[in-house]
């Protein structure tokens, strides 16, 4: 477990708005009676899509207070998960996966990428606060290696040149196209193959 530090500039307050109000509503009701603290992972990532891409830590004591659970408690999820962020990520948060198989397929392009278009350093934002990137761990997507996800979409099938491509749309405010780079459809092998009897004996 690692726990991640909250940002040292937080907001007073806060609350959920009326469409992510209703979303709580709509989450808490699918729990029997007296088990809606098991909602607390939802809500939280209902908060972080309201606010930025972040949590503060206004919006976890606000949380608890909707779930009567213990701020601590609340806390302790927010800091386990790192699909959760603590901290300002700009409005597009590139996570670049370089666990072995994307680093073997170059990810490290992908980051060289990230460091000459975004910044040097991780999880620094830029000085308009449009984007950030850092390094993770496995994303589950290692037969499109090496890919990068942003925000919600994947990337895959990518190199140094496409994925300065999607950062630069980035940059613009754009949204580029999420999936595969080299055309693949979802999953499907290279040249097509569906099963192993395709593969003839040397």
């Amino acid at each position: 477990m690692t726990l991640r530090r909250p940002s040292k500039e937080q907001p007073e307050n806060f609350e959920f708005n009326p469409a992510s109000f209703e979303a709580v509503k709509s989450v808490m009701a699918k729990y029997p009676k007296g088990k809606e603290q098991s909602s607390v992972m939802a809500l939280l990532y209902i908060a972080q899509k309201q606010n930025s891409n972040w949590i503060p830590l206004a919006a976890m004591k606000c949380i608890g207070k909707i779930l009567d659970m213990p701020y601590i408690k609340v806390y302790e999820v927010a800091t386990f998960y790192t699909m959760y962020n603590l901290a300002p990520v700009g409005k597009y948060f590139i996570q670049v996966c370089t666990t072995t198989p994307c680093m073997i397929r170059g990810a490290y392009k992908l980051v060289e990428s990230c460091k000459e278009k975004i910044s040097e350093n991780e999880n620094e934002l830029l000085k308009d606060k449009n984007c950030s990137w850092m390094e993770v761990e496995c994303l589950g997507a290692c037969v499109n290696a090496p890919m990068m996800q942003i925000n919600n979409d994947y990337y895959e099938d990518l190199d140094k040149e496409k994925t300065s491509k999607i950062l630069d749309k980035i940059l613009n405010d754009e949204t580029p196209k999420p999936g595969s780079y080299r055309g693949r459809i979802n999953n499907e092998p290279e040249n097509n193959r569906k099963t192993l009897m395709d593969l003839k004996n040397a």
